[in-house]
This record gives structure tokens, sequence and C-alpha cells, in this order.
């Protein structure tokens, strides 16, 4: 049984909770995220709650339960509260910057890396702070792990790209002939 799909999700103010053909829409003050629903699981819509049930016993429906009330739950908070990733940039010359709707990375290649920042993400950038916020918690994740794919920290400096509070292990480099 799904521990996460049995509890009731509550629907706070000023937020709206629809399904519609198969569609799961969250409409709310920061925007609307819509889901499509897979056909396994059903999604009931009270004043102040929705619950999400399994349409049979099977083994996909009961895994597929708790999943779809795990983002329910992530879409009735991100058009409430925006989801937020902090990277942090690491290393002597490494640069990132804004060029209109485009990051540029400076990160110890040949060539400036280029990326274009997608619809409905919003990229902060403070020194060496990178900060990924919207409102669908799946795809801040997504650009964030984007980010971080650039230049993954590297074990004996540090350098890279990290995630705030990620815990690099560090090597010890050669060792001196005696």
């Amino acid at each position: 049984m799904s521990r996460i799909g049995k509890n009731a999700i509550e629907i706070p103010e000023k937020t709206e909770v629809t399904v519609v053909d198969g569609v799961l829409s969250v409409k709310g003050p920061l925007g609307t995220i819509s889901k499509k629903i897979h056909s396994l699981v059903k999604i009931a819509v009270d004043e102040k709650e929705v619950r999400v049930e399994p349409v049979n016993t099977s083994k996909l429906s009961r895994s597929l339960w708790g999943t779809f009330a795990a983002h329910l739950r992530n879409m009735v908070h991100g058009v409430n509260k925006k989801y937020e990733k902090k990277l942090i940039l690491e290393g002597i010359g490494y640069r990132i910057e804004m060029q209109g709707k485009d990051l540029k990375f400076s990160v110890g290649f040949s060539h400036p890396v280029i990326m274009s920042v997608p619809e409905g993400i919003d990229v902060l950038i403070e020194k060496n702070v990178i900060t990924v916020s919207g409102i669908d918690k799946d795809e801040v994740g997504q650009f964030a792990a984007v980010i971080r794919a650039v230049k993954k920290p590297e074990p004996y400096k540090g350098k890279g790209i990290r995630y705030e509070g990620e815990y690099v292990r560090r090597k010890q480099g050669k060792k001196a002939a005696a």
C-alpha cells in the first residue's frame, strides 16, 4: 500500500485543481501546470482536497498511485511557491554570464559553452552562485542537472559546478618521491 497515496492533498486558497479528459491542471497565483494522467490512476477532486486512488490492484497501478500523488503534491506546492536550486561555480578563471536568454560558461574549455534557458525557468547569477527557479519541480531539477553536467566537480581540486551543500569527495594527489 502506498503511504503517500493514502493521504489526501489539501488545496490551499487561490489554487484550483481540475481534471478534464485525462489531463490534470493545477492553477495558482504563480501560474498553471498540466500533466497527463495515466489510465491506471484515478484522481478525485473535492472542494478543499484531492485524493489519488489506483484503478485496480495490479503492481503497476499501485506503483503509479504514490508517484502521481507525489507529482500532484509538487504541482500544488509549485504554483504557490517557486522551487529553487542553487549551484556553485568553483575554479580560478571559471565564469558564467547571461547573454539575453542564454547562459555563457567559461569553464576551462578551449571555447565558451552556450546554453539556452527553457521557458518557465528563471536563472539568477550572483558572482559564482547560479540560482535556478520555477514552478515545475521536474523542470527546475532537470535544468540544474544539465548545468552541472557542463563541468562536474573534479576530485583533486574540486573545480567545476556543484550543487549548494553537495560534498565533493577529494582525492590525494601524486606524492613526491623521497
